[in-house]
């Protein structure tokens, strides 16, 4: 922790040095995102890991930390060696992969062999599914936690969901969609707070996109409970007003409401949120080109997570460059447990581009923010 400190000073000290002296270049630390897809084994055809690895280092990232939607589901050692043998072999940034929590990625019925896996993977996560029952979740924490490892947790109750796409507001009653209600995402973590303090587990919550999620988050930091939390760029800089008849703005959770959005926004001002992630989640063209209700869920972030949050957040000082970068560099190393970061990028603050999704390097190519104009271009990434 100590390190983390002097190292957000001395990027404090670079910024404004180099502002004093008329520069718009400035070296931070490399970013890491605690939550990407890069689909493979099983799903190639959406990413690789050698495609998505490329496109976090060109986006200036040394860390990935990778969900368990492949096939095979890495719920066991043998189905996790598939993945971390591609990852040796192609990856050109660290990639830290979760195992699931149930057999299958189930959300139910069966637990994955805690301990077993533990040594070989940064966490536990279902991602994309809820774990729907309370006695299972409270058996994976124990054994999480003795394990000594971290549940990373997509918070979402089945039974609310009503075959709903996007959030459950004004975008969806007035176009007659089916809508996601807030109440599927804060009703569960409400549930995972109670449980953490039953088991002490290391607890981490995945894209939080509710005003109700923030305050439970901040609650539970009050109490001292070892709860950490993340939200997304999309949640920070867009809401249901926003939506458009296209499969590139369907993602989950879906857009919520704009004060759901301020109040992630304050969120992160205040500290109750802790990593700004991703969730890059990339499909083929196909999947993403059938309208919000046929679409496959998920966008791709990974290059343009940091021009987008230093053009709208930090430009507009609603936060500091320093607060971006413990939210992107800091505050996840400390979480998985990396110590102090070692390497560093070089980024032309300056730099003014237009988005556009078909030079991604990533096989990924949907993002609602497609044309967007920003600043700040990552020109060195050294590892």
């Amino acid at each position: 922790m100590h390190n983390n400190r002097r190292c957000c000073t001395f990027v404090r000290y670079l910024v404004v040095h180099n502002m004093e002296q008329q520069s718009s270049i400035v070296r931070l630390p490399a970013f890491v995102d605690m939550h990407v897809h890069l689909r493979e084994p099983g799903f190639s055809y959406k990413e690789t890991i050698y495609s998505g690895t490329r496109a976090a280092l060109r986006a200036g990232y040394s860390d990935l930390f990778t969900m368990p939607n492949l096939n095979p589901v890495p719920d066991s050692l043998p189905h996790l060696q598939e993945q971390l043998d591609i990852i040796a072999r192609d990856a050109v940034v660290r990639v830290h992969p979760y195992a699931s929590i149930t057999i299958g990625q189930k959300g139910r019925g069966e637990l994955v062999d805690f301990d077993a896996l533990a040594p070989y993977v940064a966490g536990f996560s279902d991602d994309g599914r809820g774990v729907q029952d309370e006695d299972l979740m409270r058996e994976a924490m124990c054994r999480c936690k003795r394990a000594d490892s971290i549940i990373v947790a997509h918070c979402e109750v089945d039974a609310l969901l009503n075959g709903g796409y996007i959030h459950d507001g004004i975008y969806a009653r007035q176009h007659n969609h089916r809508g996601i209600c807030s109440e599927s995402e804060w009703r569960e973590i409400e549930r995972d707070i109670r449980l953490v303090e039953e088991t002490g587990c290391r607890f981490h919550i995945c894209h939080i996109s509710t005003r109700e999620s923030v305050e439970m988050v901040r609650q539970a930091k009050k109490k001292g409970l070892p709860v950490t939390c993340e939200t997304a760029p999309h949640y920070l800089l867009l809401c249901d007003e926003d939506l458009r008849e296209d499969g590139w703005w369907k993602m989950n959770p879906p857009l919520r409401s704009r004060e759901d959005r301020d109040a992630l926004v304050e969120g992160v001002q205040d500290g109750t949120i802790d990593v700004i992630a991703t969730d890059h989640a990339p499909h083929a063209a196909e999947e993403k080109n059938k309208g919000l209700d046929k679409s496959a869920f998920g966008i791709v972030g990974l290059e343009t997570a940091f021009p987008l949050l230093y053009t709208y957040l930090v430009r507009k000082d609603i936060i500091s460059l320093d607060r971006l970068v413990e939210l992107m560099a800091i505050r996840p190393r400390e979480i998985m447990r990396l110590g102090a970061p070692k390497d560093f990028i070089t980024v032309d603050l300056s730099s003014r581009y237009t988005i556009d999704s078909s030079q991604f390097v990533s096989k990924g190519k949907a993002t609602p923010f497609n044309g967007w104009e920003v600043f700040g271009k990552v020109i060195n990434t050294a590892l």
